[in-house]
Formats: structure tokens, C-alpha cells, sequence
């Protein structure tokens, strides 16, 4: 199966301008990324996708191919669609261009999970949460599932909610924001605008949900965390640094 994986990567971050070519352990952190993903067996093609011509020449410089989009893109998944236009492919991943630390299992994961069940317009992933405070905290999203791994809804609340606390307290799953997407499902929901519940909750997926786009979302043992902030930046490097 022709499997695109597209690598967003923009300068201009509210919180960390210049994130994606921030350095990281020597390198910029978009190149450590884009090294996790050559790791991963189902992609066919990786292409870092920026409008910003230093993006693009410190890509190309590492190795990889890297393509310009337009500069007005509301989302990271519009700039992955642009570049998915061009390219003929089955499936399409969307891997955040600021997860330094991304598992290529990961990837894979997601990847044969779509390819073998057709049913499914969509795939990202879920890990059951351990730390108790994670639950409550409004930039971990959590995500409930059926019980064949369907994405019933995304929330930065604490969902499920525990009603009655002689129940026990019910798992809990955060929401790992990698996207594997149909062609054809990829092209639909960047022609539609912005759902209701996707402006309540600040979250893409939430698109696909109203619009009647099934998701899958199968539990993973790997984690992996984003880099927002510079702080983030620095714990990322102390977790790289035994490796």
C-alpha cells in the first residue's frame, strides 16, 4: 500500500517561535523527527511540508525532501493536504512536526490498524493514562472508545466522568495526536468548516467526528510528548541524552 507521510513544520508558534529548526541534542529538532520516522516500515514516502524557505533549506541540508506550502493554512492538517494533493497515494500520515521523541512503532501501529480495516476513515492512537493529574488537565486530551476501539468523542475534560466514586475510578485514555487518513477522507474534511464541537474543544478530530468520519483508535504501549515550550525543548534533550 502507498503510504505518504506529510511533516508540518511552520516558524511562527505563538509559545516557541522557531521551534522547528530549535536545536536539540546538535540538531534541529524538525531532523529528529524526521529521523524517528524513516525508522518506521509502512511509509512509502516522508515529506516535510513548510512555508518558510530556512524550514526548507535546513531539510533539504539533512537529507530529506521537503516541499512549500502556502503560508495561510488555519491548521497543520491543511498544509498536510496541500502536500498530499500532489502525491498519489492510499493512506496519508499526519506527524506532528514538534514530537522529537516519536516511536516509529508508533507509526506502524497506526498505519496497519487503518490499512486492515476498511470501515474506518481515520486512525490515531490512545494510552491508557497513569498519573492521576493527567486526567484533569485541560492539554491532555482524553478520548472514550467502544469496545472495538471506535473513537466515541475527544475532550480536554475529564472524560469519562466519575459520577459515583464507590464505582471505582474508570480507565482513563489520552489521545495521541498522530492521524493516519484515507486519501479521500483527507481531501473531504478540509473542504468542510469548522464544527461546532471542533471550536468548543480547540480539536481537529472532532471535525471528522461530526461529519460521520469513523475513527479508530487502538491502545498503544509507546508514549510520546510534545515540545510547546522552550522547557519542553530541554526535557526532551535530558530524555534523549541516555539514548
Amino acid at each position: 500500500m502507498n503510504v505518504l507521510a506529510v511533516i508540518p513544520a511552520r516558524m511562527a508558534s505563538t509559545r516557541f517561535p522557531g521551534k522547528p529548526l530549535a536545536t536539540l541534542a546538535g540538531k534541529p529538532m524538525i531532523q529528529w523527527v524526521w529521523e524517528r520516522a524513516r525508522k518506521a516500515k509502512t511509509l512509502s514516502r516522508i515529506v516535510i511540508a513548510t512555508d518558510d524557505a530556512r524550514i526548507l533549506d535546513a531539510a533539504r541540508a539533512f537529507g530529506a525532501v521537503a516541499e512549500m506550502t502556502g503560508p495561510n493554512h488555519p491548521s497543520g492538517t491543511d498544509r498536510v493536504a496541500e502536500v498530499a494533493a500532489h502525491h498519489r497515494c492510499a493512506l496519508v500520515v499526519n506527524i506532528q512536526g514538534d514530537e522529537p521523541l516519536i516511536d516509529p512503532r508508533m507509526i506502524d501501529q497506526a498505519v496497519r490498524s487503518l490499512a486492515k480495516n476498511r470501515r474506518f476513515g481515520m486512525a490515531t492512537l490512545c494510552r491508557r493514562i497513569q498519573n492521576p493529574d493527567d486526567i484533569s488537565a485541560p492539554q491532555i486530551v482524553k478520548v472514550v472508545r467502544r469496545k472495538d476501539s471506535e473513537a466515541l468523542y475527544f475532550s480536554r475534560y475529564p472524560i469519562p466522568f466519575a459520577r459515583d466514586p464507590a464505582d471505582g475510578p474508570p480507565d482513563h485514555f489520552k489521545h495521541i495526536g498522530l492521524y493516519v487518513y484515507r486519501a479521500a477522507v483527507l481531501r473531504r474534511l478540509v473542504k468542510l468548516p469548522v464544527s461546532p464541537l471542533e471550536r468548543a474543544e480547540k480539536l481537529e478530530q472532532l471535525r471528522a467526528l461530526e461529519s460521520g468520519v469513523r475513527i479508530l483508535c487502538p491502545e498503544t504501549q509507546f508514549d510520546c510528548a510534545g515540545v510547546d515550550t522552550p522547557e519542553d525543548l530541554a526535557r526532551a534533550e535530558a530524555l534523549l541524552a541516555p539514548r
